[in-house]
């Protein structure tokens, strides 16, 4: 099963955003579980022979095959099967703040504690704000403004 965004099926993602905020819908009974996920993991190695510094470096996450951290979806995902589900990219996040930030506003809007459309069974959320963060929400905020325009 693969991921889309706006539509269209994502095949990879470009090295400017360090993850991105998703929907996971059952087609069968529509509930819907909301979350994030790493588009690429640190790495650290040994040093080179006569070194001293570890080397640092990322390689490219699970997210292609990752269907969230909640037990309930991925019992349901291994039950009914993957193709009984659609797995959509809400928001490309350039930093994990912007993530995490955007997760948990997306997670309150849609009052997924208060419902059982929602797989979330728990919202758990640290940000500390900065301007480098309070910039890329606004520019989120216009993007949303826009493409709600369009409809």
């Amino acid at each position: 099963m693969h991921w889309t965004y706006k539509g269209k099926q994502i095949e990879s993602i470009s090295d400017e955003y360090e993850g991105f905020v998703y929907l996971i819908t059952n087609l069968k009974t529509g509930q819907k579980y909301i979350g994030k996920k790493l588009a690429k993991f640190k790495t650290t190695k040994p040093p080179l022979k006569g070194k001293k510094n570890k080397r640092r470096g990322y390689k490219e996450s699970d997210w292609k095959t990752y269907w969230g951290s909640s037990d309930r979806l991925n019992a349901d995902v291994e039950a009914l099967g993957p193709e009984n589900f659609t797995r959509e990219i809400l928001y490309f996040c350039k930093s994990r703040a912007e993530m995490s930030y955007i997760e948990a506003r997306e997670q309150f809007d849609r009052r997924v504690l208060e419902t059982d459309d929602y797989y979330n069974g728990i919202i758990n959320v640290r940000v500390g704000g900065s301007d480098k963060l309070k910039k890329a929400l606004l520019e989120h905020g216009k993007k949303v403004r826009l493409d709600k325009g369009k409809s």
